[in-house]
C-alpha cells in the first residue's frame, strides 16, 4: 500500500496527514502530548481533510485535554525512588537532606537532589526545574551556531514551560521559545525543535513549502519528531 504525507495546522493544532489507498478517513490523538494524526484516502484534497478536522475539532480538543491532564497528574512527589529523564536517559532520583547549598547532580544512574531538611515538594520541583533550564541554556548555543549559517540568525531565544507546544517563534522579531521539557528528551529532539522553529522564521505555516524546507535542511526530521512524541512521559515510578 503506497502512502504520501503532509502537515496541516487547524485552530493552532499541528496535524500529521498520511494519504493512503483506503476508503475512509481516520483521526487519531496520541500520547504523551496529544499529537494528532490523520490517515486520509487519496481521493481527498487538503481542503477536504481540513474540513473533516474542523468538524471533529471539539472531539480532538477533548482527547488532547485528557492526555495533557494525565501528564500533569503524573507529577511526582520528588522523593527517593522515582525516576526522571535527562537527555532521554532515565535516572533514579535520590534526595539527600543536609545543610548547605541546594543543588542537583548526576551520579552514575542517579539524579541526586541535595536539599535542606524540610524542603517541600514544590521547592524540590523548582530546584530541579532550574537545573533543567540550565541544561538547555548550555546546549542551545551550540545548536544555533551549527544551524544559523544555513537558516539565518536568531535574534533572541528563551526557555520557558509550555503546556502544549515544544517550541514557538515570533517571525517579526526573530525570537524563539523552547519548552524546558526538552531537557528530558534525546538531544536529537532538541535539535529538531530548534530547526523547526528556525524554519518558521522563513515560512510561517506548515504547508508544502515548510515541509520542503525541512526536508532539505533535516532529511530525518520526521524520525526525530516521532521519537520526540513517542518518548515516555516526563515522570514515572521506578520499581524498588
Amino acid at each position: 500500500m503506497s502512502t504520501a504525507s503532509g502537515y496541516l495546522t487547524v485552530s493552532g493544532i499541528g496535524v500529521d496527514v498520511v494519504y493512503k489507498d483506503i476508503k475512509n478517513l481516520h483521526i487519531g490523538v496520541y500520547p504523551p502530548v496529544g499529537r494528532v494524526r490523520v490517515a486520509a484516502p487519496r481521493r481527498l484534497n487538503e481542503d477536504q481533510v481540513r474540513l473533516a478536522l474542523v468538524q471533529r475539532l471539539p472531539w480532538i480538543k477533548r482527547q488532547r485535554a485528557r492526555l495533557q491532564d494525565a501528564e500533569r497528574q503524573s507529577q511526582r512527589e520528588m522523593v527517593t525512588g522515582e525516576s526522571h529523564y535527562v537527555w532521554g536517559n532515565r535516572y533514579r532520583l535520590k534526595v539527600v537532606e543536609r545543610a548547605g547549598r541546594s543543588h542537583v547532580e548526576l551520579d552514575g544512574d542517579r539524579l541526586v537532589l541535595y536539599v535542606s531538611e524540610g524542603t517541600s515538594t514544590e521547592q524540590r520541583r523548582e530546584l530541579l526545574d532550574r537545573w533543567y533550564r540550565d541544561r538547555l541554556r548550555g546546549a542551545i548555543p551550540e545548536i544555533l551556531a551549527r544551524w544559523e549559517p544555513k537558516l539565518g540568525s536568531v535574534s533572541r531565544w528563551s526557555v520557558r514551560r509550555m503546556k502544549t507546544k515544544w517550541g514557538s517563534c515570533n517571525r517579526e522579531t526573530g525570537h524563539i521559545w523552547l519548552n524546558v521539557e526538552l531537557a528530558k528528551k534525546h538531544p536529537d529532539s532538541l535539535e529538531y525543535i530548534v530547526v523547526h522553529e528556525m524554519t518558521h522564521l522563513l515560512e510561517r505555516g506548515h504547508g508544502k513549502r515548510f515541509v520542503k524546507l525541512m526536508d532539505g535542511f533535516m532529511p530525518d526530521w520526521r524520525v526525530r519528531r516521532d521519537q520526540l512524541n513517542e518518548d515516555p512521559l516526563a515522570h514515572e515510578k521506578w520499581s524498588l
